[in-house]
C-alpha cells in the first residue's frame, strides 16, 4: 500500500509497498478500464466453475431470507400486501445491489484481472499523487476496514448457511430436532479438517451441483408462481414504497432480514480474480438470477395461498416426499458456499500478509497447478473454532441470521466508497458523476446497515467484535514494525557511503553472501553485525530488498532490478504482487542475465532476528505493545516465508525495545 507507512513484515526480509506511480506505469494499460481479462479459454467451463465458486453463498439465501423476513424479530405478519412488498424490496435489492452495482460497473474495477477489497484499494492508490499522504492513508483505512468486515462475516456465513439447509430435517419429522446441531457440526468440522488436502478435486463437482441447485430453485419457484401468477405484481416497486411508507420506522425490523437475500454479493468481486469478468456475468444474468428471482416470488406466492408454511417455507416449497432430497440438496449447496468463504479467507489472508497488515503465517500450496489453491493453517483453525463456537452457542439458523448481515452490508459500503475513488481517479468520471452513481446505489445499502445495527444486542455484536479485533491487530501490526524498522535503520549508513569509506577490505572467502534488508540504499544490520564479528567479506556481496507491489503479480521481465556497486557488492531488488509468494532463491536465479549466478551451495543468507523487549514508555501503550511483542512471536521465520534453503541460513540477532 502506500510507500509513506511501510510495514514490513519483518526487519532485513520484509516485502515492502513500491510506489504506485511506478507499477501503474509499467502496466502496459490502464487499470481498471474494464477491457482487461487475463482468463483465457473455453468460456463454459469458466462460466461452470464461476457458478460452483462465486455464487455459492448468494446462492444458499432462498433458504433462510423469505423466511426471517417474517420471523417474530421481523414484526411482519404474512399478509398478501407484506408478501408483495418483502418480494418486490428483495427484488429490487439483488437488481441494484447484485445486478447494477457489482456485475455492471464495480467488476469493471479490476487490478489485473483480480478483486476484493484490498485489490480496489491498491488500485484507488494507483491513482492517487504520491504526495496524497491523507487520502494515502484514507484508502489504507478503508482497505483495513473492509478486510476486518470480512473476516466477521466469515465465520457466520459457514454456521447460519450449513445449520439452515440441516434444519429441513425438522419438516420431515420435528423429532429430529435434537439431531440438527451435532449433523451440522459434522459437515463443518469435515470441511475445515479436509483444506489441508486441496479442493482442486471437489471443486470439479461444485459447478455441476450449482447448476442443478438453480435449476431447481426457478423449477420449485416457477411450479408455485404458475399456481398464483398474481405474486408477479410484486416486480412493481410500488409495493416495495407502500409497505415502507406504510411501516415507517418500524420497517429497520424486517429489512434486517431482507438483506439476506443479498449476502455474498460482496464476494462477486473478491472471486473476480478465479474467472473473470465475462463468466461471472453470464452465470450472474443467465443462471443464477433468473433462478433466485423465480425462487422467491415461489415462496411468496405459497405464503400468500396459505401463510401457516412461512415458518419453513423453502422445504414447503416441494412435498413432503422430496423434502428429504431437497435437505440433502440444500447441504451440498451450503457446503459449497462454505467452501468459498474459507477460500476468501485464504486467499485475502495471503494478500494481507504480503502488504504488511498482518504477521507472517505458513501459506501452504496444495496444487502444484493452480496458484489460488492455497491453505493456511492457522487461519483455517481460527475461524473453525469460531463457527463451531457459533452452531453451539445459537443453536439454530433463525438466532444466528441476528449476527448475520451487519459486516456484509458494512463491507459493501466500504465498496462503494472506494469504487468511487476508482471511478474518478482511475476511470476519469467527473465527482458529481461517480458520487451520484455509487451514493445513490448505496442508499439501500445504508438502509440494510442501520437496520442490521438493530441486531446488535440479538448477535450482531459478533461480527462486528470479530472485525473490531481484527482492525485492532492489523493497526497495531503496521504501527509496531514501523516502530522496529526504524529503530533498526535509524542512523543507518548509506551503502555507497559505506563502500566509498571502506577504506582496507577485510579478507574475503570464496562464495556468496546474501543479505535482506527493507532498503536496499542502507547497509543492512545484519551485514555490520556479521562484519563485526566474523571480521571476513565473501567475495561476492547482494543486498536483497524484497518489495510487494499494488498489482496482483509481476511479469517475468520487471521481477529483479540489479545494480553493481562494485568491489564485489550488488543490490537486487526482486518485487511481488499481492497474490504471489516471495521465493528469493527463484529471484536470485533470475539475476542470472545481469551477470549474478546464483549457486545454492555457495551462498550463503544472512538474517536478521531481533528480540523485542517492552519499553517503559512505548509509542504502543501498554496493551498494544504486549499485543504487538505476541504477534511477533507467532509470525513465521523469515527463511521459510522467503523459501530460502534453511540449511543455507544464518540469523544474526538484534534486541530491540518497542
Amino acid at each position: 500500500m502506500p510507500p509513506s507507512d511501510p510495514t514490513p513484515t519483518a526487519p532485513d526480509a520484509a516485502p515492502t509497498p513500491a510506489p504506485p506511480a511506478a507499477t501503474a506505469a509499467s502496466n502496459g494499460h490502464a487499470n481498471g478500464n474494464g477491457h482487461h481479462d487475463p482468463h483465457k479459454g473455453p468460456l463454459a467451463p469458466l462460466v461452470l466453475g464461476a457458478l460452483g465458486i462465486v455464487f455459492g453463498d448468494i446462492g444458499t439465501s432462498p433458504l433462510y431470507a423469505v423466511r426471517e423476513s417474517f420471523g417474530p424479530n421481523a414484526n411482519l405478519t404474512p399478509t398478501p400486501e407484506h408478501v408483495l412488498g418483502v418480494l418486490s424490496i428483495i427484488f429490487w435489492s439483488i437488481t441494484l445491489i447484485v445486478t447494477l452495482k457489482y456485475i455492471v460497473l464495480v467488476l469493471r474495477a479490476d487490478n489485473k484481472g483480480e478483486g476484493g477489497v484490498l485489490a480496489l484499494a491498491s488500485l484507488a492508490s494507483q491513482g492517487i499523487p504520491r504526495n496524497a499522504r491523507r487520502w494515502r492513508r484514507s484508502v489504507m483505512v478503508l482497505a483495513v476496514i473492509g478486510l476486518a468486515l470480512f473476516y466477521g462475516d466469515s465465520i457466520v456465513t459457514p454456521a447460519v448457511s450449513v445449520l439452515s439447509a440441516v434444519e429441513g430435517l425438522e419438516v420431515i419429522e420435528p423429532g429430529l430436532k435434537p439431531l440438527v446441531v451435532p449433523i451440522a457440526l459434522i459437515i463443518l468440522v469435515g470441511l475445515f479438517s479436509f483444506q489441508s488436502r486441496g479442493t482442486a478435486r471437489v471443486g470439479r463437482l461444485f459447478g455441476p451441483v450449482m447448476v442443478v441447485w438453480f435449476f431447481v430453485l426457478g423449477v420449485l419457484g416457477l411450479w408455485q408462481i404458475v399456481k398464483h401468477p398474481g405474486v408477479l405484481a410484486a416486480l412493481s416497486p410500488h409495493y416495495a414504497l407502500d409497505l415502507i411508507q406504510d411501516r415507517g420506522l418500524a420497517m429497520f425490523l424486517p429489512l434486517g432480514a431482507m438483506v439476506l437475500a443479498v449476502t455474498g454479493a460482496e464476494a462477486i468481486y473478491t472471486d473476480m480474480g478465479h474467472f473473470g469478468r465475462r463468466p461471472i456475468r453470464i452465470a450472474w444474468l443467465g443462471v443464477c438470477m433468473p433462478g433466485l428471482i423465480l425462487n422467491y416470488f415461489g415462496q411468496g406466492a405459497l405464503i400468500i395461498a396459505d401463510p401457516e408454511v412461512a415458518s419453513q417455507v423453502f422445504f414447503e416449497l416441494v412435498p413432503k416426499d422430496g423434502v428429504i432430497f431437497l435437505v440433502l440438496l440444500s447441504t451440498a449447496a451450503t457446503v459449497i458456499a462454505s467452501q468459498a468463504v474459507i477460500s476468501g479467507v485464504f486467499s485475502l489472508t495471503r494478500q494481507a500478509i504480503q502488504l504488511g497488515y498482518l504477521p507472517r503465517m505458513d501459506v501452504r500450496h496444495t496444487s502444484e497447478t493452480e496458484i489460488g489453491q492455497i491453505y493456511i493453517p492457522r487461519m483455517n483453525w481460527l475461524v473453525m473454532a469460531g463457527v463451531v463456537a457459533l452452531v453451539v452457542g445459537f443453536g439454530s439458523s433463525s438466532k444466528l441470521v441476528g449476527a448475520y448481515g451487519l459486516a456484509v452490508t458494512g463491507a459493501m459500503l466500504v465498496d462503494a466508497a472506494l469504487a468511487t475513488i476508482v471511478a474518478v481517479l482511475v476511470w476519469r468520471w467527473s465527482w458529481p458523476a461517480a458520487v451520484a452513481t455509487f451514493g445513490l446505489l448505496a442508499i439501500p445499502e445504508a438502509c440494510y446497515f442501520i437496520a442490521n445495527l438493530l441486531k446488535i444486542p440479538a448477535g450482531g455484536w459478533l461480527p462486528l467484535l470479530v472485525a473490531v479485533l481484527v482492525f485492532y491487530t492489523v493497526a497495531t501490526w503496521r504501527r509496531g514494525r514501523t516502530i522496529v524498522v526504524r529503530e533498526l535503520y535509524d542512523g543507518s549508513l548509506p551503502l555507497k557511503q559505506f563502500l566509498d569509506h571502506m577504506e582496507r577490505a577485510p579478507d574475503r572467502v570464496a562464495g556468496t553472501a546474501v543479505f535482506l534488508t527493507n532498503d536496499a540504499t542502507s547497509t543492512p544490520p545484519a551485514f555490520l553485525h556479521n562484519l563485526k564479528h566474523n571480521k571476513v567479506l565473501h567475495e561476492r556481496i547482494i543486498i536483497l530488498q524484497v518489495d510487494t507491489v499494488d498489482e496482483p503479480r509481476v511479469p517475468a521481465a520487471r521481477r529483479v532490478e540489479v545494480e553493481r556497486l562494485g568491489k564485489g557488492f550488488y543490490t537486487v531488488v526482486a518485487r511481488y504482487g499481492f497474490m504471489e509468494q516471495p521465493d528469493v532463491p527463484a529471484a536470485l536465479r533470475a539475476c542470472r542475465p545481469h551477470g549474478i549466478a546464483y549457486d545454492e551451495m555457495e551462498t550463503s543468507f544472512f538474517l536478521g532476528r531481533e528480540t523485542l523487549v517492552p519499553a517503559s514508555r512505548s509509542e504502543l501503550g501498554v496493551w498494544r505493545q504486549a499485543w504487538f511483542i505476541s504477534l511477533s512471536h507467532t509470525a513465521s521465520a523469515t527463511k521459510i516465508f522467503f523459501r530460502i534453503p534453511p540449511n543455507r541460513a544464518i540469523e544474526l540477532g538484534n534486541q530491540i525495545q518497542v
